[in-house]
């Protein structure tokens, strides 16, 4: 790890950027980079285990439904309090605090049984005992981990804010955003072989042990680039070289909190809260749904699906980065930050409508649907590495971590929603004996979520304007 990092460093240098300004910033990168890696890598070991755990306890589609909703409930909760943490503990000691929660979160999914157990025995006074110990206990530590993963973005993002100018932060969110799909493809190509020598236990011990070893990076290079010896002074001018003056004044004056109430009041956020209520829950369906789908209706094994779902997760870090990228393009012809990305994620939000051919291609070969969902889902990543960076567009630095803590409990509200309506609607087709109809019908809101969103977002923001009196 510590000598893949300058490799890292040096691969995402900018060219764009002054020669001999220093590269520091891309240190910090590389930090949010793995760190994000291992929150996926944490975050997937589950529905690659889901064959194997539904035949070992019974569990129905859902059953799994309501373990995967409740992650995504607890992770919508989590990340409006996260914002708030971060913004109050300052971004290093908050997102050191989120990666030992939610390393202590997967690890305790292999005592999953027991725990669920103890809490029939505890709790089961209060109606707990109608819900299966196993499903029970799962629910139990998938709400530890999301409450500690639900500090990497707000965390990751006012990083982002702190060391990267405006020209820079979507490319540099879409590159540590990129580790959501280097923690997807370890997922598949370990998590089984693991599982397969020692046990699916140890599948969530060894993948949850990981977080702490990234915790002596963190503590090593971070600190806020005013105070950082290793940011050269070139550097630091050139992160804030294109600031607006309510920026610059912001780090010259007192912080104050800024309340939920009083960002509530403003267009910019609905905008971005909207807009990840409409896709999250897309990219939330492609990660927990994707290896059932493959089982479901291709009858693949673990083992079979670990070649597709790396390739097809190996699309997506391509759209993330180049999705960062995108809106410098326009930014160059003269678009303001804002204007260039909104129009960047015009043209983004038509890419997922080749999902609408997955299940009618599907005859061919089950790599017609994992290629066109394999672009699709890279669609929704360089979308979500343009829509973090709209919050730092437009609001002061102080909120940033609570903006994109509220955008996020909306998008982990609109996941809960999709894999809810998921789960109900596979049970059913199931029973009648076409599955496939479920998934169709499922394809179809990921295909034009992005579209509705994106109109949405521009009816409420028409215009870019920053916020400067909070």
């Amino acid at each position: 790890m510590p000598q893949s990092m300058p490799n890292f460093e040096q691969s995402v240098q900018n060219s764009s950027s002054p020669k001999g300004i220093g590269s520091y910033r891309w240190m910090i990168c590389s930090l949010l980079f793995f760190a994000t890696t291992v929150n996926y890598l944490d975050r997937q070991v589950l529905s690659l285990l889901k064959p194997s755990l539904e035949e070992i306890f019974g569990w129905t589609n859902t059953d799994y439904a309501d373990i995967a909703a409740a992650f995504q409930f607890a992770y919508a909760i989590g990340l409006l309090v996260a914002g708030r943490i971060v913004d109050k503990l300052d971004t290093k000691k908050g997102y050191a605090w989120a990666i030992i929660i939610w390393s202590v979160g997967a690890i305790i999914h292999a005592q999953a049984i027991h725990i669920g157990e103890g809490m029939h025995a505890a709790l089961g006074w209060i109606g707990l005992a109608a819900i299966p110990a196993s499903v029970l206990g799962f629910i139990f530590a998938r709400a530890v981990l999301a409450i500690g993963e639900s500090g990497n973005f707000p965390a990751a993002i006012k990083a982002t804010a702190e060391y990267f100018p405006k020209k820079e932060r979507s490319f540099a969110t879409g590159i540590f955003n990129s580790g959501t799909t280097i923690g997807a493809i370890l997922a598949p190509l370990t998590v089984p072989w693991i599982e397969k020598q020692w046990g699916w236990q140890a599948a969530f011990i060894i993948i949850g042990i990981i977080g702490f070893l990234w915790l002596f990076f963190w503590f090593a290079y971070y600190d806020k680039p005013e105070k950082q010896k290793r940011l050269s002074a070139a550097e630091l001018a050139y992160i804030r070289s294109d600031a607006d003056k309510a920026e610059i004044l912001e780090e010259t004056t007192i912080e104050k909190k800024v309340s939920w109430t009083k960002l509530l009041g403003y267009n910019q956020t609905w905008a971005f809260a909207v807009g990840k209520f409409m896709t999250d829950g897309v990219w939330w369906f492609f990660l927990f749904w994707l290896p059932a789908y493959l089982k479901d209706q291709y009858h693949l094994e673990l083992t079979e699906m670990a070649i597709p779902l790396a390739v097809l997760y190996s699309m997506t870090m391509v759209g993330s980065i180049a999705g960062g990228w995108f809106p410098a393009h326009f930014i160059k012809k003269g678009y303001n930050p804002y204007d260039g990305r909104m129009k960047a994620m015009l043209i983004i939000a038509f890419i997922p409508l080749v999902v609408l051919a997955a299940q009618p291609l599907g005859h061919i070969s089950y790599w017609a649907p994992v290629l066109l969902i394999g672009i699709g889902a890279s669609a929704h990543q360089a979308w979500s590495a343009n829509i973090f960076t709209t919050v730092s567009d437009m609001f002061p630095k102080k909120a940033v971590a609570s903006v994109v803590g509220i955008g996020g409990m909306a998008g982990g509200l609109g996941g809960v929603l999709i894999t809810k309506i998921g789960g109900a609607l596979f049970d059913h087709y199931k029973a009648l004996g076409h599955i496939e109809t479920g998934y169709t019908i499922m394809f179809t809101v990921c295909a034009i979520a992005y579209l509705i969103a994106w109109g949405i977002m521009k009816m409420l923001v028409p215009k870019y304007k920053f916020i400067a009196d909070l």
